[in-house]
């Protein structure tokens, strides 16, 4: 990837004045419930950046990145997730595929949101719409990728991620995203949290009867609704980084009731794993009647542009 700057020194100064990027995956409540919060400020400035993004295509598309981020704590060992949002709106979706090796890429399917009028708020429901989320995976020794499908639910990105997890793979599952904009449209904060309750193990005792009780389900349903609770009273995590705020002070914090315990911190970035390399032996592999076009087109080099990241990329003739 051809990374691009952000060319505002201003902004530069102020992420560098906040806490640094990461990830720190935490278990809570005896390890019934996992969860992941993710300052990705700089993740998102640089999403922003590669496409060259305006501000409302910046809140859609951050949101997206921020969920693509956090789909990492749900992998197992060499994974690769790409999730598709398409909807009728004028915002039309977004690819997103996110690597368990730690990068996250895609791009918007709409650079240029039409607005028929001034923005009164960030509700993004009007520029969404109806429409399906498709979710591929694939691992490690897998030829072909697991597909499903659902409808979008309530045109909320993070909601219809969560609504997603808890209609195919039926597991209780929360995510949240905030960005947070100064008066000039820069992004001085950005963040995303995830919380999945696990099932809880079942069985039966020596005398054949299930270990869960009826009263054992109840506990269940109170500590699903409490840790719902916690969840909801999460600040603006947008607010929260872009004024410093730690990813320790709002875990410990925001669910000391359930003794929460960080065990893992990971490096997350909006990076793209292209190359001029890798496209020149793409190129390279096309028949050699297509190759042979090229030449005679009479054109120095071809330009390449990367849709994932916005990187462009030009081969020489000569090179293939």
């Amino acid at each position: 990837m051809i990374f691009q700057s952000l060319n505002d020194a201003e902004l530069e100064k102020h992420l560098d004045s906040i806490h640094k990027d990461e990830m720190a995956v935490f278990v809570m409540a005896e390890g019934r419930v996992r969860g992941a919060l993710f300052n990705g400020s700089r993740f998102v400035n640089q999403a922003r950046a590669q496409h060259g993004l305006g501000i409302l295509e910046t809140m859609v598309f951050g949101q997206a990145a921020l969920c693509g981020a956090l789909l990492l704590p749900t992998m197992k060992g060499k994974e690769h997730k790409t999730w598709h949002y398409e909807v009728d709106g004028p915002a039309k979706g977004f690819s997103i595929e996110t690597d368990s090796t730690g990068y996250v890429r895609g791009y918007p399917y709409e650079f240029h949101i039409p607005v028929d009028k001034p923005l009164e708020s960030w509700d993004l429901t009007p520029f969404l719409g109806n429409g399906t989320i498709t979710m591929s995976t694939l691992r490690e020794f897998d030829k072909e990728p697991y597909t499903s499908s659902v409808d979008v639910d309530s045109k909320n990105i993070a909601r219809d991620l969560a609504w997603f997890f808890n209609q195919s793979e039926q597991i209780q599952t929360a995510f949240n995203t905030g960005i947070q904009m100064d008066k000039k449209g820069r992004v001085i904060g950005a963040g995303g949290m995830f919380l999945q309750v696990l099932p809880e193990v079942g069985g039966f005792n020596n005398s054949g009867e299930a270990v869960n009780s009826q009263s054992d389900k109840k506990a269940d349903e109170k500590l699903i609704e409490k840790v719902e609770l916690a969840f909801r009273a999460a600040p603006s995590l947008g607010q929260w980084f872009s004024e410093n705020g730690t990813i320790e002070d709002l875990v410990y914090g925001l669910f000391r009731e359930f003794k929460p315990a960080i065990a893992v911190r990971r490096d997350v970035k909006f990076e793209c794993p292209c190359s001029k390399e890798l496209y020149l032996s793409h190129v390279r592999n096309l028949p050699k009647s297509e190759i042979e076009d090229i030449k005679k087109s009479g054109k120095d080099s071809i330009e390449i542009v990367c849709r994932n990241c916005s990187s462009v990329y030009n081969i020489p003739v000569s090179e293939l």
